[in-house]
């Protein structure tokens, strides 16, 4: 319980982490890609209002002096910026007959490449968007369509770059994250580990203290009745007594169930022990009106605890008998599947609530509560069945179809 305590701490930390890391990510990496088109498509509609060009004198250098400065034209970009920036354009009639081509401002595209790029854009009849690396604008000048395409792969080539080195640091962080809580986990749950074990310690010492006063009780009681007969008192005591007697010792069964002690493997014929147990609820089940059937494949060996194994058994078989609605049908079933031993419990009921099938398992819950001075339980037999099947590294599981019948499956590792 305590390990499984760690794993939850542990994964449901990183993953709160990871969530964290995810949205922060996703979050930086959209806003720098829209940077990225914002500052291209900023350039691209300068560049498509002078008509491929930047307009005025900084597209050359005049003898006059240095370009004219874009912030005079109310831009925010640097005199520097037209002989950093690689474009291109091309300019298409509306048959897709190509007129103009300027290549003047790119080396790595030639007109071949600028005009297939060109026709490209025109199949896909998108006003903005990205071809490659580069980014382009489409508008129409009379009867031509004109295309400019601008150079993004710096942009593009830094943008990725950052997501790569955020995603290894991220990776990175995580896996540091992940060391220190795998060692500091023991220390978290430490607190709990201890009160657990302390509560599991009393339950077994209160249990085995309990046991001597409710033997001396019981026998006490029985030499009135032995002298002056039957009394309806003395039959409550002794009732009552062998109640708390029973709740005792489920407890203590319980609690050394849960602790899950190295097992002795032995193997044993677990379709004999089936078949033994469903024999032994035979009568009881034929006494309540019930018909309890099995289906139980021959031959079948576990390693495992015997005695444990029987006594699963015997708590499933006995919930299904108490729980089963009038003229119930109860069936055992055991077989070997996809190399695993599986045994189930199914009976009819009045009524199995879905909502209620993960509580099943929990201790002292009973989820008819109307029918507890009928059937007697202490709501701690599955608890029970639960820990025995864990301490053998397997599975159990409740399930209803109709909300009119219960099947526990219990799935044990070979």
């Amino acid at each position: 319980m305590i390990r499984k305590l760690r794993i939850k701490l542990v994964l449901a930390s990183m993953l709160s982490l990871l969530l964290v890391l995810v949205i922060i990510f996703s979050v930086v990496g959209v806003l720098n890609y829209v940077k990225v088109t914002q500052n291209a498509d900023e350039i691209l509609t300068l560049l498509a209002l002078n008509d491929g060009h930047f307009g005025g004198n900084v597209d050359r250098k005049s003898e006059a002096g240095p370009p004219e400065d874009l912030h005079k034209q109310g831009h925010r970009f640097s005199a520097e910026m037209p002989y950093e920036t690689r474009y291109f354009s091309v300019f298409l009639k509306q048959d897709g007959s190509v007129t103009a081509v300027n290549t003047g401002k790119i080396a790595a595209v030639d007109t071949a490449a600028a005009v297939e790029y060109a026709q490209t854009v025109a199949a896909s009849q998108r006003a903005k968007g990205f071809v490659d690396h580069y980014r382009y604008i489409v508008y129409s000048v009379g009867a031509e369509n004109h295309m400019i395409f601008l150079d993004c792969g710096r942009e593009i080539s830094a943008f990725r770059t950052f997501l790569l080195t955020t995603a290894g640091v991220s990776g990175a962080g995580l896996a540091a994250v992940m060391l220190l809580l795998i060692v500091l986990s023991n220390r978290i749950v430490k607190p709990f580990s201890e009160n657990y074990e302390k509560q599991k310690q009393f339950i077994t010492d209160a249990g085995h203290e309990l046991k001597t006063p409710l033997t001396i009780i019981d026998a006490d009681a029985q030499v009135p009745e032995m002298d002056k007969g039957e009394n309806e008192w003395l039959s409550d005591i002794q009732t009552q007594t062998k109640r708390l007697a029973e709740l005792t010792n489920h407890l203590i069964l319980l609690s050394s169930a849960e602790e899950q002690p190295q097992i002795q493997k032995i193997a044993f014929p677990v379709s004999d022990v089936a078949q033994e147990t469903m024999e032994a609820f035979q009568t009881l089940a034929k006494t309540r009106g019930k018909t309890l059937t099995g289906n139980i494949q021959p031959m079948l060996s576990m390693c495992g605890d015997e005695k444990a194994v029987r006594q699963l058994m015997v708590i499933l078989l006995d919930n299904a008998v108490k729980y089963s609605n009038e003229d119930g049908r109860i069936e055992l079933t055991l077989e070997k599947k996809k190399g695993c031993i599986r045994l189930s419990v199914f009976n009819t009921a009045e009524f199995v609530s879905n909502e209620n099938l993960p509580r099943l398992f929990d201790r002292f819950y009973r989820a008819d509560q109307s029918r507890n001075s009928q059937t007697g339980g202490y709501g701690l037999g599955l608890s029970i069945a639960s820990a025995i099947v864990h301490a053998h590294k397997g599975k159990i599981s409740a399930s209803t179809q109709d909300e009119k019948s219960l099947l526990i499956t219990v799935v044990f590792p070979t």
